[in-house]
């Protein structure tokens, strides 16, 4: 055993001893909840002291497990000389701990500063003090009441099955009639189709909907942006990457974070739900989920219709009579109509057959047609405001497949027209068919490309552009998309020196010449699988009938590719 120097007990005997009987324990951390920053927190412990008389703590340390008595003598001489405001230096009369092997140490130790050890099974301070720890990190780990985490994770699990996002834009907005616990309708926004962040909204009104996307569109800056975002009045269910990444609409769930939350102009964000807020959330998102799988297919329209269905909800058989200021004549039960609270703990033998809400789900036309003409203002202000026409590279994904080639005229009479936007205008020719450019990609991204190029008033022409990488030394030939409005987009950069490419591109303008400069774009789903580089008639979502036109008609001249420099 290790004994104190004297010069170290001629220094703690100067300390003033104090009427007081400290409690102390050393206890695994994991006990304590997540407090502590500490990469693996099952194999860290902490040293407590507390002053029994003034019931503040005068010391608490995190330690190794592996850390031997000496760790409990050096937090109780830290206590002493330096304890936590506002305790003051001092002695205490009486230490009292648990473990036995930390009492007989501590007896030998402390023997000559005049400080009894005793031992006792309960320390009613740290106890409380533990308990305290744990009620806090479960209320800080919880984003869900107990009693509704399991609900809503199940319902977040069909809704990320359903991926809604695959078929609805954020504009197009579906109205969710609850008429109960203090909601009338809630208006649900679907994240997810420009696949960066994916997740349902839940708005508490129309004008809070309408505030937030004006405000977006108006001012793109950050401190704007952030101003908006806590403006909104919403609940929100949403799923985050652990790796940040964007679109990873493919990973299974288990990989994916699931948040609930609501945003509150006065409140901020809270990432967390109360009992009725969650039983709102459950019963929306459980409505939504009926919806969509009543007309699933009907939403794939490029137009939304008009739909609408009642949805019978059934309430989980724990959810009984009380004071959830509901409206009673919404609900049906068994024995009665009325109100709605959560009661954890019930005999299941006395509880009625499950309570049904009816809730009202319908799309809102209209709305998102206004929705999505704010867009094309804001679009339009934009381009208004440019002096120079400018060559953007963001409107084609990188993981799309690209090609050079022809669709047949069988093939484009075949073509079923119903829901999907084109410009083909019926060209006739002794050629065998169509040259096209295929830009192949997911059914979300092709949709954002269409509606993209239908704000800039269709497609005008296609082109191969002349361009260099001087550092590199290799010429490529960089396909260009010119729009209606007189913007342009590049789609792909081919290097001249690629067998394919070259065979290709003779090939395009052959075909193009014997068309009288006649092409099309054609948008394709189908990324993945067999129909990967051939898509069948099913998934072609748009043809955008164009001219071919020359590097010439272009005027942008040799481009070449700017130096990039690695600053790390």
């Amino acid at each position: 055993m290790s004994y104190l120097h004297r010069s170290t007990l001629r220094r703690l005997q100067q300390l003033p001893q104090v009427p007081s009987v400290w409690e102390g324990d050393r206890c695994p951390l994991s006990a304590l909840g997540e407090i502590s920053d500490m990469e693996d927190i099952t194999s860290g412990e902490c040293i407590i002291w507390i002053d029994g008389v003034e019931g503040i703590v005068r010391a608490m340390e995190f330690i190794s497990a592996q850390a031997g008595p000496e760790a409990i003598v050096r937090s109780l001489l830290h206590a002493m000389e330096n304890p936590q405001s506002p305790a003051r230096p001092g002695r205490p009369q009486k230490v009292v701990v648990r473990n036995k092997e930390i009492y007989f140490y501590l007896r030998g130790v402390l023997q000559e500063l005049g400080i009894q050890v005793e031992h006792s099974p309960q320390l009613p301070l740290i106890d409380e003090l533990i308990r305290g720890f744990q009620e806090i990190a479960e209320t800080s780990n919880s984003q869900l009441p107990p009693a509704y985490a399991e609900l809503l994770q199940t319902q977040s699990e069909k809704i990320w099955h359903l991926a809604p996002w695959e078929v609805l834009a954020d504009h197009q907005i579906l109205a969710i009639e609850i008429n109960r616990w203090d909601v009338g309708t809630v208006y649900a926004s679907v994240m997810g189709m420009l696949g960066m962040e994916y997740g349902i909204l839940l708005y508490r009104s129309l004008d809070s909907l309408k505030k937030f996307r004006s405000s977006v569109l108006a001012e793109a800056s950050l401190p704007h942006m952030e101003a908006a975002f806590l403006e909104q009045d919403c609940f929100f269910l949403t799923f985050e990457s652990p790796d940040d990444e964007y679109d990873f609409s493919s990973w299974e769930l288990e990989e994916v974070s699931v948040n609930f939350g609501t945003i509150h102009p006065l409140e901020g964000m809270r990432s967390c739900l109360a009992a009725e807020e969650a039983l709102i959330v459950y019963t929306a998102l459980s409505a939504l989920q009926k919806f969509f799988q009543a007309y699933r297919e009907e939403l794939t329209e490029e137009m939304l219709l008009s739909l609408k269905k009642t949805c019978r909800i059934t309430l989980p058989k724990w959810i009984i009579e009380a004071d959830f200021t509901a409206h009673p004549s919404h609900i049906n039960t068994s024995r009665s109509s009325k109100s709605l609270t959560l009661a954890p703990k019930i005999d299941s033998a006395s509880i009625s057959p499950p309570s049904t809400v009816s809730v009202k789900v319908s799309t809102m036309p209209e709305l998102s047609a206004e929705l999505f003409s704010m867009v094309e203002l804001a679009e339009s202000e934009e381009i208004t405001a440019e002096d120079d026409v400018s060559l953007q590279d963001d409107l084609i994904p990188e993981d799309a497949f690209l090609s050079l080639g022809m669709i047949s005229w069988d093939n484009l009479a075949n073509l079923n027209w119903e829901g999907k936007p084109h410009q083909f205008s019926g060209v006739n020719s002794a050629e065998e068919g169509l040259p096209v450019i295929l830009i192949q990609t997911s059914r979300p991204k092709a949709k954002i490309i269409i509606d993209r190029l239908k704000l800039s008033q269709g497609l005008r022409g296609i082109a191969f552009n002349p361009g260099e990488d001087p550092f590199a030394g290799d010429l490529y030939d960089l396909g260009l998309l010119q729009t209606g409005d007189g913007n342009l987009f590049l789609f792909g950069e081919f290097r001249n020196t690629e067998p394919d490419h070259a065979i290709a591109r003779h090939k395009w303008e052959q075909r193009c010449h014997n068309n009288q400069g006649k092409c099309a774009l054609v948008i394709a789903r189908g990324l993945k699988g067999s129909s990967r580089g051939n898509p069948q008639l099913k998934d072609i979502m748009a043809v955008f009938a164009a001219h071919s036109l020359s590097s010439q008609e272009i005027g942008l001249g040799l481009l070449q590719r700017l130096p990039q420099f690695d600053f790390d």
